[in-house]
């Protein structure tokens, strides 16, 4: 085979892959056709997409060749999820280069052209002379790769398609196509009488009208049009499959049709009734991708609005813009988001036209003609590249609404001058940067202006002429530092928030509302006194005193001052007559005035002050206050609610989170008996009287987390309302007798002290979770799990390993999570926590928020490590490993990706190689809002940035300069308010998957990390979280307290913490230089001063039917192996008299020259079924018992152990934590993890006495199941799935097979009458056996090394 040329690339190699045909075209492209069918998965091809490693060979010469993925054109039904494809569906693999154009590739396919679908979303054609390979470069660019090496092999995953994708022919739906135009060959009858027969009609269904015609002379001959506006469709009953179309009016005609299957009958049906009840003229022709309007439609001459948004329109074409002239009572057109480049300026010959929106077209100027379109009267231009209006634009008097936010404007068009009907300018992101008064003091007809997310810095007064005219200003997202519009008296609202704003000045005479939130304002200034302010936020300043005049103001209803430096409330606003809601928490208030009257005061927030107590007469002179929030102070005390015998306070929400409440306040509770949410976590709380809590009847939420309590009193059950109890972190040692509520739906009871449930035979049906996690204590039978099987999210302890020391779980880190829905019906958070990660150096946390979606947090949890995985491997560079995991997970996550997103959060430690001096370093990547922060040395350290557009204006402005529409709510075209997330693909490029990355070396002074989602830190402050969990001993209980916080200070939404306790410094280090004990060569131990209550899984650990939030060991070791070389083995099987080398741990890594790096290896050993009949779950054996445990998976290392010690290892007993370095020598420590484990990923040590190695295959048979690889199970941890590797083969090769299985009757099988006599006999035989002496030879001698593939 000769070599094949693309033209501009450059000769091509020969290359002929067996596994598929080659095609050549005359240019020399060469293509692959593959018969590649989408298969039903997420994923866009399979696997067997890919090419052959010829192609690859190519590739590699020159980062500008690539290839391009070419797919059939496909046709989808509405009614079925699969895709009907012939064969012109499938896939043909394009080599090419960057130079490639599209008209090269359709000469050898044979096509007129090429098309491109980006997100699965339109489908534009592609121009001849672009380059498709070079479009796919760009957009992997402008996701965030910068390698080119890695943006060419990105470019070959097929899985790419689900964001950007070239077709050979231009695809289409049935649904879109109905919607666009119906048309067959039906039989027909005019009139609703049977006077007229049956004929054979072409008949067509487009836009408005319904067109019946001759086969035969379908274009020349006659044709009916029947108008359907206002009409009506029915079935016809005496003819099967037909329908009676009817025009509307007097003179209503009315055409039968019938059809052939009962499946087209109902398309047309259901095309025509959206038709029928149109009181307009409407068509909606929007994203369809259509480049001309269809022919049919022309027909439809009593269209008044027509909607084609979203397409891509051209202009001269046969249904192109220059023929909507046709439709002569066109009224409403929409263009935006047509791509068009140039303002039609045959639109402008359309003198009917009253609404005109041509948004986000990139059109640079307005062509004079427009003043021609005099009965206009919306004019939208909104996110194009306008620096001007033409003067002719002021012919257009009846214009009342001009839409040009997010152009480059530089100052406010005199044309508005002219426009004597518009009331509105509209200019947000524009690019002001004075706000000229004087300009809109000669616009008298100018009543609101939008100036928000300009570049305003100063404001310029012409002449002390005030301004009678404007009432609604909005000044949001700019840089203003002082304001004075004392000069606009007829001002009623304003928005200034988000600025840098020190004082403002403002006339009272008009003033109904005032937003200035998010500023610097140490003074405001309103003079007269506002007599119609209705509404006052002044939050996030720095305030230091409310306003005088804020307290004379007569008809305020809401107040909020809350995060400024108040350090009282006056008697006078808080005893107004008006005032309805008052927010004044995160001050420093220490006292409320004592009332003497009457208020109307309904809401009342005063957390995070310095109260001692609240008012005596707060609750008898407040009888209208529903909600209170005092949460955060120091309040010993509460007052009593009641003034003679009966209460009258309305109080149904109280949040007393974080106060020193103790039991003496419980009987003032009583005072309120419509009370229905009550929040008393993090009190010193000891009892609930449980007279007192009978009383409560009305309470639906109860929190009593955080406190000393034992018990939950039994009059629990008289609360027949309540639907959450959280009581976490208490001593409750008796389960609640909350089973028989009838709408109890969650319970939180974890980290007490539970021993036994007792439960009813029948649990409730609304319970939908049940938390016991952190009972440690705790044991449920089988009966009881089946009973809980129904409960849609339970979580509980796996079962700890008896043969661990289960204070210590890991040496340097160690994790708790809490994940809490609030308010909302679904938790749309996932966590991603993997403490042995890499090879059991490194650790993995992460946390995923999908705001409204469950989906992609859940898809991300599940694929996120296994991606952060291969990039550690294909790379050490902290940037470019851990974009590339996100940018990769952008892609894995296909087509959910398209519409849906998440904000993402990733943790990972690993060894510290860069900096001697620390031991690991922290690599810290983000999208979206969830954040993290690390605690050192007491401080907080944000470590994340939040890609917001509040909170970004970096990020505000990139968005801004993409053309993007933002909302008045702050959000990208009305849908998020992050600027980078994973997923959402239909909104690139506005929204990225670029992670911001920060690094840090872990120290000492190190304490805990702290993961949070956005609702987390919207609550709390750094400071705060970190001060509340510092002294937490169980990382779960403190996950769980803040979780806990951010819902008593009025978090209603998903919220999630992961809290991870680290222990980095030299206090973890386990060398044997400084006499410390050895660990096993995963498992990891060290003494810990304080240390901290037995660490649990997290919430989504153990048999919860949730997502678990953590990788299978499997997942993460499979693609470890052992690197050890066959030569290494060699010097450490033969050279006895070698020095054996220094133990290292983690800290004080080995130098690698020369000396073997040790390496996990996983194995999955297969055994026959159980003698006994007993399997992991059953009852615990008796010891002795032979007992085949089922497929379990081990994860050992065998690098440190002495080849001669494996035939005679004595036997140790449990010592002191140190030991003498003679016994490390002997010691085989293992860490083993559950196959099904995914929450805790801890390898544990396991103790010596119960790892000890025999000699004799009989004796061996006594203390364990002598497995076929020559390993030994002691019998109390086989049930557990660990397993212990004793004898491994002396072999040079790397892997060794391990020898025939026994037979079930060589096993030692101990019959149940004689259980006990041999426990004793193997209890005397143990205590019987010598301990010897480790001799001088073997002080000395080497350390045997084996390279296996356990």
């Amino acid at each position: 085979m000769g070599e094949v040329e693309p033209a501009p690339a450059g000769p091509l190699e020969p290359l002929e892959p067996p596994e598929a045909p080659v095609s050549r075209w005359p240019g020399g492209i060469r293509v692959l056709k593959r018969n590649m069918k989408r298969n039903g998965s997420r994923n866009c091809l399979n696997r067997r997409s890919r090419f052959g490693s010829r192609e690859r060979d190519w590739l590699r010469e020159d980062v500008k060749r690539g290839c391009v993925y070419l797919y059939g054109a496909e046709t989808t039904t509405a009614t079925t999820t699969t895709t009907t494809s012939s064969s012109s569906s499938d896939v043909h693999l394009v080599l090419c280069t960057v130079e490639t154009p599209a008209s090269e590739i359709c000469a050898g396919e044979g096509k007129e052209s090429l098309y491109l679908q980006l997100h699965g979303d339109l489908v534009r054609r592609l121009e001849p002379t672009e380059r498709p390979l070079q479009i796919v470069y760009d957009y992997l660019s402008r996701l965030g790769f910068d390698d080119p090496l890695r943006i060419q092999e990105e470019a070959t995953n097929p899985d790419l398609g689900c964001m950007i994708r070239f077709y050979g022919e231009k695809p289409c739906q049935v649904d879109h196509l109905d919607r666009i135009l119906l048309s067959g060959i039906y039989n027909v009858r005019k009139g609703k009488t049977q006077l007229h027969k049956w004929a054979e009609r072409l008949v067509v269904l487009c836009g408005t009208c319904l067109i019946v015609s001759s086969v035969k002379d379908c274009q020349t001959g006659k044709m009916h049009i029947l108008p359907l506006v206002g009409g009506k469709v029915d079935e016809v009953k005496r003819r099967q499959y037909s329908l009676a179309f009817s025009s509307a009016g007097a003179q209503a005609q009315t055409y039968h049709v019938s059809f052939e299957t009962l499946a087209e009958c109902q398309r047309w049906q259901r095309q025509a009734s959206k038709v029928v009840s149109q009181r307009i003229s409407t068509v909606d022709l929007s994203c369809y991708s259509l480049e001309e309007v269809p022919e049919h439609l022309f027909y439809s001459q009593d269209i008044t609005y027509l909607n084609l948004r979203h397409n891509f329109m051209q202009l001269e074409r046969p249904g192109g813009l220059d023929s909507l002239y046709k439709f002569s009572q066109l009224k409403g057109l929409n263009l935006s988001h047509n791509k068009l480049g140039l303002f039609p300026v045959f639109l402008c010959e359309i003198s009917t036209l009253t609404e005109l929106n041509l948004s986000c077209n990139g059109i640079h100027d307005l062509p004079s003609q427009i003043g021609n379109l005099l009965n206009l009267q919306t004019l939208c231009l909104d996110g194009n590249f306008l620096t001007i209006l033409p003067e002719e634009l002021g012919n257009l008097q009846q214009l009342s609404s001009l839409g040009i936010s997010f152009n480059h404007f530089s100052q406010i068009p005199e044309v508005y001058e002219k426009l004597t009907t518009v009331e509105k300018v509209v200019m947000a992101g524009n690019q002001l940067e004075v706000l000229n008064l004087g300009v809109l003091n000669r616009m008298s007809h100018i009543k609101h202006v939008d100036l928000r997310m300009n570049r305003l810095k100063t404001m310029v007064i012409e002449n002390l002429e005030g301004n009678k005219y404007i009432t609604h200003m909005d000044l949001r997202d700019n840089q203003l530092t002082d304001l004075d519009l004392s000069s606009l008296r007829s001002l009623e609202q304003l928005h200034c928030e988000r600025n840098q704003l020190r004082e403002l000045t403002l006339s009272g005479f008009s003033l109904r509302t005032l937003y200035a939130n998010s500023n610097r304002l140490t003074a405001v200034n309103v003079y007269p006194v506002p007599s119609l302010l209705t509404s006052l936020e002044l939050s996030r300043n720095l305030l230091e005193c409310i306003p005088d005049w804020a307290c004379e103001a007569k008809k305020i209803e809401i107040l909020d001052v809350s995060y400024n430096l108040l350090t009282e409330v006056s008697m006078r606003i808080l005893s107004s007559l008006s005032l309805r809601k008052l927010m004044v928490g995160h001050n420093h208030v220490q006292s409320l005035p004592v009332l003497m009257e009457h208020i109307p005061l309904e809401v009342l927030d005063i957390q995070h002050n310095l109260l001692s107590r609240l008012p005596d007469t707060l609750f008898s002179k407040a009888l209208n206050l529903r909600y209170l929030n005092a949460s955060a102070n120091s309040l010993e005390s509460l007052p009593s609610a009641c003034t003679g015998e009966e209460s009258l306070s309305m109080l149904q929400l109280l949040y007393l989170t974080s106060n020193l409440l103790t039991d003496q306040c419980i009987p003032m509770l009583v005072g309120h008996p419509h009370l229905r949410i009550l929040h008393l976590a993090n009190n010193q709380l000891q009892t609930f009287p449980a007279s007192k809590l009978n009383k409560l009847e009305q309470l639906e939420e109860l929190n009593l987390s955080g406190n000393k309590l034992k018990t939950i009193p039994t009059t629990i059950a008289n609360c027949k309302r309540l639907h959450t109890l959280v009581a976490h972190s208490n001593n409750i040692s008796i389960f609640p007798e909350i089973l028989q509520l009838p709408q109890i739906q969650f319970v939180d009871l974890s980290c007490n002290d539970l021993t036994e449930i007792l439960i009813p035979e029948a649990l409730p049906t609304t319970l939908q979770d049940l938390d016991l996690t952190g009972n440690t204590n705790l044991v449920l039978e089988h009966k009881t799990l089946d009973i809980f099987s129904h409960i849609t999210t339970l979580k509980i302890d796996q079962k700890p390993l008896p043969t661990t020391d289960s204070s210590v779980t890991s040496t340097f880190w160690s994790h708790g999570l809490a994940e809490m829905a609030g308010q909302r019906n679904k938790l749309c958070i996932s966590a991603l926590a993997v403490d042995n990660f890499a090879e059991g150096v490194g650790a993995a946390y992460g946390m995923f928020d999908g705001d409204r979606n469950e989906e992609l947090p859940r898809l991300l949890q599940c694929t996120m490590a296994d991606v952060l995985l291969e990039e550690v491997q294909q790379s050490t560079n902290d940037t470019v490993f851990m974009t590339n995991t996100f940018l990769v997970s952008h892609r894995k996550l296909g087509m959910a990706g398209q519409k849906l997103g998440s904000s993402a959060l990733l943790c990972y430690v690993r060894p510290d190689t860069a900096d001697p001096t620390s031991s690991f370093s922290l690599t810290v990547a983000n999208v979206g809002t969830c954040q993290a922060v690390l605690c050192r040395s007491g401080k907080p350290v944000s470590l994340s940035k939040v890609f917001s557009l509040e909170q970004d204006p970096e990020e505000a402005q990139r968005v801004k300069d993409q053309k993007a529409i933002i909302t008045e709510d702050n959000k990208v075209n009305g849908v998020t308010c992050c600027t980078r997330m994973l997923g959402c693909t239909y909104l690139h490029p506005w929204i990225l998957p670029q992670p911001h990355i920060s690094s840090i070396s872990l120290t000492i002074q190190d304490e805990l990390l702290i993961l949070g989602n956005k609702a987390l830190w919207e609550h709390l402050s750094y400071t705060e979280a970190i001060n509340a969990v510092r002294h937490v001993q169980d990382p779960l209980a403190a996950a769980k307290k803040l979780c806990t916080l951010a819902q008593s200070y009025g978090c209603q939404d998903n919220v999630g913490a992961m809290v991870v306790y680290l222990n980095i410094g030299e206090e973890g280090c386990t060398c044997e230089v400084n006499g410390l004990t050895l660990p096993g060569p995963v498992g990891f131990v060290s003494t810990i001063k304080d240390p901290p209550k037995p660490t649990t899984p997290s919430s989504s650990s153990g048999i919860a039917s949730e997502f678990s939030s953590e990788m299978s060991t499997s997942e993460v070791s499979s693609e470890v192996g052992s690197t050890a070389s066959d030569e290494h083995n060699t010097i450490g099987l033969d050279s006895g008299l070698l020095p054996r080398p220094e133990r290292r741990c983690s800290l004080h890594p080995t130098p690698t020259s020369g000396v073997f790096q040790r390496q996990p290896s996983c194995a999955t050993f297969s055994s026959n079924q159980s003698d006994n009949g007993l399997d992991s779950d059953d009852d615990q054996p008796v010891e002795g018992v032979i007992t085949n445990g089922s497929k379990v998976e081990v994860e050992v290392d065998i690098h440190c152990c002495r080849g001669g010690d494996l035939e005679n290892s004595p036997t140790f007993k449990e010592t002191s934590p140190t030991r003498c370095p003679e016994e490390h020598a002997r010691g085989l420590s293992f860490g083993i993890r559950r196959q099904n484990s995914m929450n805790s990923g801890i390898l544990l040590p396991v103790s010596k006495d119960k790892m000890e190695l025999q000699k004799s295959p009989s004796t061996s048979c006594l203390y364990g199941k002598k497995l076929s690889n020559g390993s030994i199970v002691p019998l109390e941890d086989s049930l557990n799935l660990i397993e212990v590797a004793t004898e491994a083969p002396k072999k040079k090769t790397g892997y060794f097979a391990a020898p025939t299985q026994l037979e079930p009757e060589d096993q030692f099988v101990v019959p149940r009458d004689l259980e006990e006599e041999v426990k004793e006999q193997m209890k005397q035989h143990q205590e019987s056996r010598p301990e010897p002496e480790p001799s001088e030879e073997d002080r000395t001698e080497a350390l045997e090394e084996f390279d296996t593939a356990l």
